[in-house]
């Protein structure tokens, strides 16, 4: 042991009111990740009536996002490795603000790609700086809770960039004024890496951290060697996200379109999604770590999810209900329900379950790959979706154009339906993992379903 090394181990650990505030710090960045993320899909009638961007147009506004992603992903942890997570986290940061500003800057639509490209260039690294920060502060020390809370702080400004429609309902009388505030939400983005800068450079030289867990990165030699349910989970979070995610996205435009919503009223259905996943996910996880059954669950989650996207295109919308004000149809409500429980469920299973499939030295590798697998289908199906809305004219007069959109999602949420049925027959035959079984205490790596790396 050397000098150093001693001396650390002999300074005290950093009070928990010292390692909470950090992660009110850290969360914050999070939170303007994900609103500056979601905050294109509530002007997608406005960016389609003012400027006169096609459905194709709209989609490739979220695909170049996840193009980006992967290119980032290819890179891996290098400058987070080499920078260490105070100055990464602020540099992604700040490159959310600039891709936020550039966004919002011009009406060209090139522009404003080139805005969301840099967004993916800058959030998807900082999903995972964050990560590596937790690590370093809360290991050993409830590092799941922690997880959990940074991920409700996330996907808080998901359901913000939903509810803006309301509550900053004078911006949207243009395309413009509501990216201009999610530009400022970047800058609380900024501020939240900026206080963690301090906090942590402050802790250094007086408190002892864990030391930061290693980045995933994608390694070449081990790719061919996963296991048969290692492939089955990989197709089905790419068919998941690739039915979820884009669906979201074009989620408020469509119920504008198709069923006559207020875009309001179309915001509170859509954050439906985040909200649900905010409660329910810990609640899930917490429920099959107890009964198990891991690929069972996995399968009844894509069974859930199959006639989701047909409900919304052929069942009658129903009564409607008044929820914060906003009439909305009830069959809808339901189905936004059913599926908010879906994004719930399948990523608290999905993700701990990479850890009994593949080995521990290994995890880094099957999670980079696993991402990056998850970002190429996020990437394809947005501008799938809008291409085929502009290819069977879809519009408030021909509703009926949408529905070819929801048969792509319908055949995706069929492949997630099959995926888990072979991964459930597998792991119930010899060669299984032990995804059936209940978790023990000492068994499994700690994953809870929180240290996902993406947009969850």
């Amino acid at each position: 042991m050397n000098a150093t090394t001693g001396d650390a181990a002999r300074l005290p650990e950093p009070s928990r009111l010292y390692r909470w505030t950090v992660l009110v710090f850290i969360s914050l960045a999070m939170f303007g990740n994900y609103y500056v993320y979601d905050s294109a899909a509530p002007v997608f009638d406005l960016l389609s009536t003012q400027l006169g961007f096609t459905d194709q147009q709209l989609g490739l506004l979220y695909s170049v996002y996840s193009i980006a992603a992967v290119m980032v992903l290819l890179v891996g942890g290098y400058i987070i490795d080499r920078w260490g997570t105070k100055k990464s986290v602020t540099l992604f940061a700040l490159i959310c603000l600039l891709a936020a500003f550039v966004t919002a800057m011009s009406p060209r639509f090139e522009v404003m790609l080139a805005g969301r490209f840099l967004l993916g260039v800058g959030a998807e690294p900082l999903i995972v700086a964050v990560t590596t920060a937790l690590a370093k502060w809360f290991k050993g020390k409830e590092l799941s809770f922690a997880f959990g809370i940074n991920l409700m702080i996330a996907r808080l400004g998901s359901a913000s960039a939903d509810w803006s429609p309301g509550w900053a309902r004078p911006l949207y009388e243009n395309w413009q004024d509501p990216l201009w505030l999610a530009t400022g939400i970047a800058g609380v983005s900024v501020a939240g890496a900026l206080l963690y800068w301090i906090m942590e450079r402050r802790a250094e030289g007086r408190y002892r951290l864990a030391e930061a867990a290693e980045t995933e990165k994608l390694e070449k030699g081990g790719l061919y060697s996963f296991t048969a349910s290692y492939w089955y989970i990989v197709a089905l979070c790419v068919v998941f996200y690739s039915t979820v995610f884009p669906f979201r996205a074009f989620a408020i435009y469509y119920f504008q379109q198709a069923h006559g919503l207020e875009r309001e009223a179309a915001g509170l259905l859509n954050s439906m999604l985040p909200i649900a996943a905010m409660i329910a996910t810990p609640i899930f996880g917490l429920m099959v770590d107890r009964i198990g059954r891991r690929s069972f669950f996995m399968a009844i989650g894509s069974l859930v999810l199959l006639p989701l996207f047909l409900i919304v295109t052929y069942v009658p919308a129903g009564p409607a209900v008044v929820l914060a004000g906003a009439e909305i149809p009830l069959t809808l409500l339901i189905v936004m329900l059913l599926l908010g429980l879906v994004f719930s469920l399948i990523p608290a299973v999905m993700w701990p379950s990479v850890a009994y499939i593949v080995e521990q030295n290994r995890l880094g590798t099957g999670y980079a790959l696993m991402t990056l697998c998850q970002q190429l289908g996020m990437a394809a199906i947005p501008w799938l979706i809008g291409f085929s809305n502009d290819w069977f004219q879809a519009s408030p007069e021909n509703p009926e154009g949408y529905a070819p959109g929801m048969w792509i999602f319908t055949a995706l949420a069929s492949l997630g339906l099959f995926f888990s049925f072979m991964l459930w027959k597998t792991e119930k035959g010899p060669g299984g993992h032990g995804l059936e079984t209940i978790t023990t205490k000492t068994g499994v790596p700690e994953m809870t379903g929180f240290e996902e790396q993406g947009k969850v």
